[in-house]
């Protein structure tokens, strides 16, 4: 129980260069969120930490927002084959045991990321920890019938499961 409040504020009293070293990862490739979230500490929780970062993102506007989508790798796509994903990617694909897949369903995943991608101009975006094989595949099926600007609120929502379970990851044992 004191883990906790000490490492709020252990957090909020982080320069914002450690905060964005810590932080930065949490959302893929756009350490942009944890140097516009540093700004506004102290955070009364992790929880709340957790709802500045996500709110950063929605106050990005809708250029940031799609770049921010657009900085996470196609699920068992080029990046994920030849193990050139990020390690929490690497490691959020692996429990859903996308690395354990058949030809088949590589051929599966990879029609499916470029329908997706033809649709919307991003890649689809599960959190993978949430979410098995057989789930996710029914996403792209389910997803692929949402307009663009649903399927830009869905992933942003995924997003923030992804960055709130990475943040868990680092604040706690």
């Amino acid at each position: 129980m004191n883990a906790v409040p000490l490492m709020l504020a252990e957090i909020n009293s982080l320069l914002r260069e450690d905060f964005v070293r810590l932080f930065g990862g949490l959302f893929e490739h756009s350490p942009w969120v944890a140097e516009s979230t540093w700004s506004k500490q102290p955070f009364a929780s992790l929880e709340k930490l957790h709802e500045a970062f996500c709110q950063t993102v929605l106050d990005a506007g809708e250029e940031k927002q799609l770049a921010l989508i657009r900085a996470h790798p196609d699920l068992v796509g080029r990046a994920a084959l030849a193990g050139a994903l990020t390690r929490e990617s690497t490691n959020e694909q692996a429990r859903a045991g996308l690395n354990q897949l058949t030809p088949e369903e590589i051929e599966t995943f990879k029609r499916s990321n470029a329908a997706y991608r033809e649709k919307f101009g991003f890649p689809f975006v599960i959190c993978a920890r949430l979410n098995k094989k057989d789930a996710i595949l029914n996403g792209f099926r389910i997803r692929l019938n949402h307009s663009r600007e649903q399927e830009i609120r869905t992933a942003l929502e995924e997003i923030f499961k992804i960055a709130e379970l990475r943040l868990r990851d680092l604040t706690h044992d």
